[in-house]
């Protein structure tokens, strides 16, 4: 399997590509300024990974992208570079939700001693709230247990074993005041990335979750009504870009 996976929903940039699965997956990952700075390095370091892989874009079995909740800007950026990329090499996307990559990655990085568990992922969504969403961890696979919403850190209501994300420094002594606090609850530092992407993509693309380019869609939450005329154009500018990469020598 020939993978490659990008997240810009946070201030990290995280880029993996991927050849093989399982114990035969070898990776070549980079990580860079992500969020709305995101979008001036994609494409380049993109196809640099790509080069190191000796892989054509052509060549991928899918484009995975971290389709939300987070930050605005990236993950417009995400999704414009994402459908050019796959217009342009006529290859399948794979959305990831970027809760669902930060429970893996914490889970991967810090949680092999659990067989199984359960999982609040938490990112800082600024103005004083956060995006959470909670998923369960059987030993072989991922289930979502609480869909992914905006939350004050005061009323977070904690049901899971371990708290992860990257929410801690900012509002640890306030994460759930108001249900006595989380005094006792695992708590582990991470982000979404695409290294965890690239371990979640092999089962979602059995289970037949790649859609075509088009379906390229962020997933918000705490949405923007609409974009200025400036930011449509950008995001065209965008995937022009992405889809003439795929053709340059």
């Amino acid at each position: 399997m020939k993978l490659l996976a990008f997240d810009t929903s946070t201030d990290t940039l995280s880029i993996a590509v991927g050849r093989g699965s399982g114990l035969g997956l070898r990776q070549w990952q980079t990580t860079g300024v992500g969020g709305a700075q995101a979008s001036a390095t994609l494409i380049a370091q993109i196809l640099s990974l790509m080069q190191q892989a000796q892989l054509q874009l052509q060549e991928l079995d899918a484009i995975c992208f971290g389709c939300g909740p987070g930050s605005f800007t990236g993950l417009r950026t995400a999704c414009s570079v994402a459908q050019g990329l796959a217009y342009g090499a006529g290859v399948p996307v794979l959305p990831i939700h970027s809760l669902l990559a930060l429970a893996e990655e914490a889970r991967f990085a810090a949680l092999a001693d659990l067989p199984t568990c359960q999982v609040t992922a938490l990112l800082d969504a600024r103005m004083d709230e956060m995006y959470a969403a909670r998923f369960s961890w059987d030993g072989a696979q991922w289930s979502t247990t609480q869909d992914s919403a905006l939350q004050r850190p005061q009323d977070l209501q904690w049901s899971a074993s371990v708290l992860a994300g990257n929410v801690f420094a900012v509002y640890g002594d306030r994460l759930g005041a108001s249900h006595g606090g989380v005094a006792g609850v695992r708590q582990v530092v991470a982000l979404p990335s695409a290294g965890a992407m690239l371990r979640l993509a092999p089962g979602m693309l059995a289970a037949g979750l790649a859609v075509d380019a088009a379906q390229a869609l962020p997933h918000y939450i705490r949405d923007k009504v609409a974009q200025t005329t400036a930011e449509r154009d950008l995001d065209k500018a965008r995937a022009r870009a992405a889809a003439a990469a795929t053709t340059a020598p």
